[in-house]
């Protein structure tokens, strides 16, 4: 199997080390490992394969000075908005992780156990997105769910760690902790946050549109579509909660067909990158410290709604870092790269 040289923009940050983590869990075929951050990052080393590497600067030319095969992005929507587009030009399949690209129609949306066909569509501009992390363990569930059950609406409520604001928000988080714990937090001026995080929630993500929803919320809305190549009615809203790592998500599923969770549960328990955990009995359900640094996405509180027989109620958990971002990330340049072999 050839080899290729992969890049990681935003190798210094939360998601970039995950990145490079999973791509070494993954076996991907790597020759080089090229990560790139800004000026301030240059010379940092990186952990790869039992050796470290020195960071070199994200620029407009670093793609084809380094050959750049694959490049996987995860340093901000601006940087991706300005670099992105080289890396493709220099004949780089890039993947963005990103919401810069996600809604461009000649753009696929990919999580590769739902629409991992889409990705032959990437020699329109050279760019997969990356879907947003509550969207990606969601479609994940309701893949083999719609094909069972023919799903017609959704409505979600997330319960989203900390990380997904990256690695100053989780500082804040366990800074505000300490300082409730020192009774020394009366005062205290959040910085990533509107409000204090610690002993809290904050129903916003991101900022509020016209209609009362945010764009996080839309996102999951106008994702869900693309991603599902379904125009199926979405409703989320979307928490911050004072977890450090892991999404939760409480999903209402309306369908066309009559439901049931025997069913639901055996074909969720088939599906690629779904582990069910459903004995409520015996307090058996996915929770954040559980799904932290693993892979897969976890489903419980399977049930029938009590008044509609074509209403399904989930609880779905999955580390937003790896499934909702680097995971994924690297299972789309897993299936690119089966696709050239297959070339």
């Amino acid at each position: 199997m050839k080899e290729y040289i992969v890049a990681v923009a935003g190798a210094t940050g939360a998601v970039g080390k995950e990145m490079i983590e999973v791509l070494e869990e993954f076996n991907i075929p790597v020759k080089k490992l090229v990560p790139l951050a800004s000026a301030n990052s240059v010379g940092k080393k990186i952990e790869w394969r039992g050796q470290e590497i020195a960071v070199k600067e994200l620029t407009e030319t670093v793609f084809k000075e380094e050959g750049i095969e694959i490049a996987l992005f995860s340093a901000g929507g601006s940087v991706s908005a300005k670099y992105a587009p080289h890396a493709a030009s220099a004949g780089a399949v890039v993947i963005d992780n990103t919401s810069y690209f996600r809604m461009q129609e000649d753009v696929p949306l990919v999580v590769p156990e739902v629409n991992k066909e889409d990705i032959k569509e990437w020699k329109k501009t050279g760019i997969i997105a990356n879907p947003n992390c509550s969207t990606i363990q969601m479609v994940t569930a309701l893949k083999p769910l719609d094909e069972l059950f023919d799903i017609e609406r959704i409505d979600i409520a997330t319960y989203q760690a900390t990380s997904g604001a990256g690695m100053q928000a989780m500082e804040e988080l366990v800074d505000q902790m300490k300082k409730f714990f020192e009774f020394k937090l009366d005062g205290y001026k959040p910085q990533k946050f509107v409000h204090q995080i610690a002993l809290n929630l904050i129903p916003q993500i991101d900022s509020f549109l016209d209609t009362g929803y945010t764009k996080e919320e839309m996102k999951m809305v106008n994702e869900t579509q693309k991603i599902m190549h379904k125009n199926m009615q979405i409703s989320a809203t979307c928490v911050r909660v004072p977890v450090l790592r892991g999404h939760s998500e409480a999903i209402t599923i309306r369908c066309k067909k009559p439901v049931d969770a025997n069913a639901a549960r055996a074909a969720l328990a088939k599906a690629d990158a779904v582990v069910v955990e459903d004995e409520p009995m015996k307090s058996i359900y996915p929770m954040p410290l559980n799904a932290s640094g693993k892979n897969d996405t976890f489903v419980g509180r399977i049930r029938v709604d009590n008044f509609d027989p074509k209403i399904l109620h989930l609880w779905i958990v999955a580390d937003n870092l790896r499934v909702g971002a680097a995971t994924n990330a690297v299972r789309i340049a897993k299936e690119w790269i089966k696709m050239q072999e297959g070339n």
